[in-house]
């Protein structure tokens, strides 16, 4: 259950995330997209009416009427009105003398100068994308939602009155900038449902990965604790085996140290305390360590004293059934254990009876002490 609550709030999130982005991101785009369309039309249209205007300027040059001139640019021009573009021309006193509409001919021309005035200065497309958006000013003089077409250039004609404007559909621009935010919104959100379905498959398949290197490690550390509650109980065993049979074991040793005991059964070994020689009980021993070359011999009480001999050589007059040895530093005895841990990668710690020492067994060391403890 909390698996599947965590996968979804992880969907919710990145779907979150990625709505959040995409609402940021998509005006830029479509912005950005629909100024680069506006500006090239605007230069189509800008080029359209400068080669009417030089053909016009062209034809009064060589004599031509002016009447006809108009006539001729009309029959052009006529029913043109229907594309994104078109050309109309009019006169000084802002009458129409063509127009693809011949019901606008001689009507004045309806147009906004400002917008007009901004055309010709840099950032024109963004002004014009404004315009379509309906992001006028208020001031303007002419609402946007009455606004059909849209003069956005003018090319005077040389030695006469006539005017060429270039003139945009605003239905049609406004249609097409529909257009493209349509198809952004289409691809945004295929895109999106993509990334939040991939993610969240991404984000299960790492998660079921994780799951079960976390399962296989708690597995494994079951195991281990397993292991380690079988070791205690085979320790608390055997020292109740010893305890059980104290009196019929023998202590057995060939070797003699000229600071050890050298009687048969080896039951004692001599220590110092200070200048001092005292004779200390081997089953008295709970641990033997050694310091600064100085071997130290301590007792269940607590009592400690010392010795010259090394570890090496005590533990060769020590039953190996009874004493262990750990690691470089201590010997330990069986019944002076309290408790086995597990510590740091497959190692053990030893914790003593009565006593504030902890005796680390190494991983290679750990295998043979199982051994010792079933004997």
């Amino acid at each position: 259950m909390r698996k599947d609550r965590l996968y979804l709030l992880t969907f919710v999130s990145i779907a979150v995330i990625f709505l959040i982005i995409a609402s940021f991101s998509i005006k830029h785009f479509v912005k950005a997209s629909a100024n680069q369309l506006i500006e090239i039309q605007l230069e189509s249209s800008k080029r359209e009416a400068d080669e009417i205007s030089k053909l016009t300027y062209y034809q009064i040059s060589n004599g031509i009427d002016r009447q006809k001139i108009i006539d001729n640019i009309q029959d052009v021009i006529e029913n043109t009105d229907n594309g994104t573009s078109f050309i109309c021309v009019f006169d000084w006193s802002g009458k129409e003398v063509c127009n693809p509409d011949i019901t606008k001919l001689g009507q004045k021309v309806n147009s906004d100068q400002s917008l007009l005035t901004s055309l010709n200065e840099e950032n024109s497309s963004d002004q014009l994308y404004d315009l379509l958006l309906g992001e006028r000013k208020e001031n303007d003089s002419i609402p946007t939602n009455d606004l059909k077409t849209e003069i956005v250039y003018i090319a005077p004609v040389q030695e006469s009155d006539l005017i060429v404007a270039a003139q945009i559909n605003l239905d049609k621009v406004r249609g097409q900038v529909r257009k493209l935010k349509t198809s952004f919104y289409t691809i945004f959100l295929l895109m999106g449902g993509l990334i939040i379905l991939s993610s969240f498959i991404v984000v299960r398949i790492i998660g079921s990965y994780y799951e079960k290197q976390l399962e296989q490690k708690n597995t494994d550390l079951e195991s281990e604790l397993i292991n380690l509650s079988k070791l205690n109980t085979d320790l608390i065993a055997y020292q109740q085996r010893l305890v059980n049979n104290a009196n019929e074991e023998v202590i057995e040793t060939n070797e003699s140290s000229i600071d050890l005991a050298t009687d048969s059964s080896k039951k004692r070994i001599l220590t110092y305390i200070r200048n001092e020689l005292v004779p200390v009980s081997i089953n008295q021993i709970a641990y033997i360590y050694t310091e600064n070359s100085i071997t130290y011999v301590i007792c269940f009480d607590g009592k400690r004293s010392t010795s010259n001999v090394s570890l090496d050589d005590m533990l060769m007059n020590l039953d190996p059934s009874v004493f262990f040895r750990a690691n470089r530093q201590f010997i330990i005895s069986i019944s002076a254990i309290a408790k086995i841990i597990k510590y740091g990668n497959s190692q053990l710690k030893i914790l003593i009876h009565n006593a504030d020492v902890e005796i680390i067994i190494s991983k290679n060391k750990a295998s043979e002490f199982r051994q010792w403890l079933n004997i």
